[in-house]
């Protein structure tokens, strides 16, 4: 086992559903209300469209359509979270963000093997934190090359 690879995580828990998710909160630039966003014609539905941020066009991608997790709907907790992936900035919108967590590596467990059914590149593993189980995810790997490609398209 690799251990330069696992080290402490100070993750950024946001929820979807039922579920709760972490990401690496040095990817997190802000976070920031949902406000109606521009839509984008022929562009995937899960991309809800752009926003102008402080002058960068930044591409909105709704993650309860992104995960196939039922019907997005947008009230007062909705929040978009803002990532700066590589050089891109991205926003993702989420049913509501809890809190930042740390998490050793003991308390990070291996994602559990699905088959080819599910894509789990971009799982990191399960935290666990007393009762509770984040998804972590690696943001980088879901925000992959061909979409940021997309994302590039859109913001130009």
């Amino acid at each position: 086992m690799q251990t330069d690879t696992l080290h402490a995580l100070d993750a950024l828990s946001f929820r979807l559903g039922a579920e709760e998710y972490g990401i690496d909160i040095l990817k997190v630039q802000e976070i920031r209300g949902y406000e109606s966003v521009t839509r984008i014609a022929n562009a995937p539905e899960y991309i809800k469209g752009v926003i102008n941020l402080r002058g960068i066009i930044v591409p909105i991608v709704d993650m309860r359509i992104r995960f196939g997790i039922g019907t997005p709907t947008y009230d007062q907790f909705t929040v978009v979270i803002i990532l700066n992936i590589g050089q891109h900035v991205i926003g993702m919108v989420v049913d509501s963000v809890s809190d930042v967590i740390t998490l050793d590596p003991a308390q990070i467990k291996p994602a559990p093997e699905l088959g080819t059914a599910l894509d789990t590149d971009y799982l990191i593993g399960l935290g666990t934190l007393d009762e509770r189980m984040l998804i972590l995810v690696d943001i980088d790997k879901l925000m992959s090359g061909a979409e940021l490609g997309l994302l590039d398209k859109l913001a130009a």
